[in-house]
């Protein structure tokens, strides 16, 4: 049985594709590229696409990476290969919205627990992020800061050093995200209690995450950040 979310002090949150609407971004932004060379796209096979071409041995940091994804997965969508192009499709990132529900959701949560933001993209493109998500963190840590990208272990023992620096513990943290393969999966493994937020839950397979090896059943489970943010504050007002 899950553990109670008033046993949580803290909530560490994936933030592209939990909280920022990363494959409504990239869609987008693929789409822009295409109408600008009076072409259309099918956004479902873009995200297979990339999913294809950003998980390869020499990936970058994301979002510097889809630079290269862009040259990749290009010719692919019959999309203009220009360097122009790759760019523009990297810069995009600073305007990629957030989940509607999200801001809202994290406010809320953010009056009973202590939000630590934990993302495989660089620093640049977090402080973009936090601006569309109210700036609710209490701390961050960015693939700038820890040097490597979930699901390494690495990553999370650096917020859990953090965390002890406090006098806690990783029993005082509660994993919230949308990835299998990059969150939930590797979170169990470290025993961590976990949410997945399912934000396919309407659609088919894994669109622009990859595949994990094995599924993970989550500890708590919600199609919504509102419907998590609900269930807390429904939950710690019954323990008043």
């Amino acid at each position: 049985m899950a553990r109670d979310f008033q046993d949580f002090k803290y909530l560490t949150f994936d933030v592209v594709g939990t909280l920022i609407d990363f494959e409504g971004g990239l869609k987008t932004s693929l789409a822009e590229i295409a109408a600008q060379a009076g072409l259309s796209i099918d956004g479902e096979e873009a995200l297979k696409l990339y999913r294809l071409a950003r998980y390869s041995k020499d990936a970058d940091l994301f979002p510097d990476d889809l630079v290269r994804v862009y040259k990749v997965i290009a010719p692919k969508l019959g999309l203009p290969s220009e360097e122009q192009y790759a760019q523009q499709l990297r810069d995009s990132v600073a305007s990629w919205e957030a989940f509607e529900d999200s801001e809202a959701a994290l406010a809320e949560l953010a009056k009973t627990h202590r939000l630590i933001a934990m993302t495989n993209a660089r620093r640049w493109a977090l402080d973009h992020f936090e601006k569309k998500l109210g700036s609710p963190f209490f701390a961050t840590f960015t693939a700038d800061d820890t040097g490597t990208e979930k699901p390494d272990p690495a990553f999370f023992e650096q917020v859990f050093e953090f965390v002890a620096g406090e006098g806690a513990s990783k029993n005082d943290i509660l994993h919230v995200a949308q990835s299998q393969y990059h969150d939930i999966g590797i979170s169990r493994k470290l025993g961590l209690t976990n949410c997945w937020i399912e934000r396919r839950h309407a659609q088919d397979g894994y669109g622009g995450t990859i595949e994990p090896e094995t599924f993970t059943q989550p500890d708590y489970h919600f199609t919504s950040m509102a419907a998590f943010a609900s269930a807390v504050k429904e939950r710690l007002l019954e323990k008043q």
